[in-house]
């Protein structure tokens, strides 16, 4: 599978659950959060500073899942990455 243009194909990380004044929450319950954590599986042949296996911070409003494989995957846009770790 082969991102194109300015696509990103990403495989998210789940965040691990963070405790605050002895609760648990999940990703789910961590809307204050407004970006997530994801790998870089394929990018598109117009997107500049990034390259395979990256880790990057998306925002998590962006894209739409595709599943390939029996797995899935988001594809963002190349400006809904806001910082490569």
């Amino acid at each position: 599978m082969q991102a194109i243009n300015r696509y990103i194909i990403i495989d998210r990380i789940k965040e691990e659950p963070k405790k605050t004044n002895g609760l648990l929450l999940n990703e789910k319950h961590q809307d204050d959060v407004r970006y997530r954590k994801g790998k870089v599986v394929s990018i598109g042949n117009l997107v500049e500073g990034l390259n395979q296996e990256a880790l990057i911070y998306y925002d998590k409003h962006a894209g739409y899942g595709i599943e390939f494989d029996d797995k899935l995957y988001f594809v963002i846009k190349e400006s809904d990455v806001i910082a490569v770790l």
